[in-house]
C-alpha cells in the first residue's frame, strides 16, 4: 500500500544506440521555426495612439486645455479658400465657441461626477478607520476643485470673449485672413 521507500523502476536504453553517420554536423533540412518561438513582437509600452485614446475616455482638465491650445489657423486658412464668404466666417467662429461650450460642459460633467466619488470614498474609508487614505483622498479633492474653479472662470470669459478662449478665435481669424489674402494674391497680383 505504502510504497514510499522503495526504488522505482528505471527503463533501460539500449546500449549499443548508434548515431547514423555524417548526420552529427549536418543541419537539419526544411524544418520551419515560427518566428514567434525567438522574437516577441508583443510590446510593453504604450503607443501615442494608445495614449490619446487612453486621454479621450478622461474628460478632465487636459481635454479643455488641448482644445484651447490647438492651432485653428490652418483650418481658418483652408475654409477661407474653400467659401471667402464673411458667412462662412462667422459661422464658423459660433461652431468654435459651441464646440468649446461643449468641451467646458463635459469636463463640468467629469469633475462634479468624479467630487462626488472621492466624497463616498473619503466617507467610506474614515468609517473604516483608513486615515492616510482620507487623507490623500481629500487632497485629490482639493486638487479636482481646483481644476473646476478654472474651467468655470475659461467658461466666463468665453463668455465675455476673452481670455484663454479668444485664442482660438483670433488663429482662425488669422488664418482665414491669410487665406483670403492668398486668393487675392493668385487671382489678382499673378497677372501683372
Amino acid at each position: 500500500m505504502f510504497n514510499f521507500f522503495k526504488k522505482p523502476k528505471t527503463e533501460t536504453l539500449a546500449v549499443n544506440t548508434t548515431i547514423p553517420e555524417g548526420t552529427m554536423h549536418k543541419p537539419p533540412i526544411g524544418i520551419d521555426i515560427p518566428e514567434n518561438i525567438f522574437i516577441e513582437n508583443n510590446r510593453n509600452f504604450q503607443s501615442d495612439e494608445d495614449m490619446t485614446a487612453l486621454k479621450k475616455t478622461e474628460s478632465n482638465i487636459e481635454l479643455l486645455f488641448d482644445f484651447l491650445d490647438m492651432n485653428h489657423e490652418k483650418k481658418g486658412y483652408d475654409d477661407a479658400l474653400t467659401n471667402p464668404d464673411a458667412k462662412h466666417l462667422e459661422q464658423n467662429i459660433d461652431t468654435l465657441r459651441n464646440q468649446l461650450e461643449r468641451k467646458i460642459r463635459r469636463v463640468k460633467i467629469f469633475y462634479e461626477d468624479f467630487i462626488k466619488e472621492i466624497d463616498f470614498h473619503i466617507d467610506s474609508r474614515a468609517r473604516s478607520g483608513f486615515v492616510d487614505v482620507v487623507d490623500e483622498l481629500k487632497m485629490k479633492k482639493s486638487i479636482a476643485e481646483s481644476h473646476i474653479k478654472k474651467v468655470l472662470d475659461i467658461e466666463e470669459e468665453a463668455k465675455k470673449n476673452i481670455g484663454d478662449s479668444e485664442g482660438i478665435i483670433i488663429s482662425y481669424k488669422r488664418g482665414f485672413m491669410n487665406g483670403l489674402s492668398a486668393i487675392s494674391h493668385h487671382t489678382i497680383l499673378k497677372r501683372f
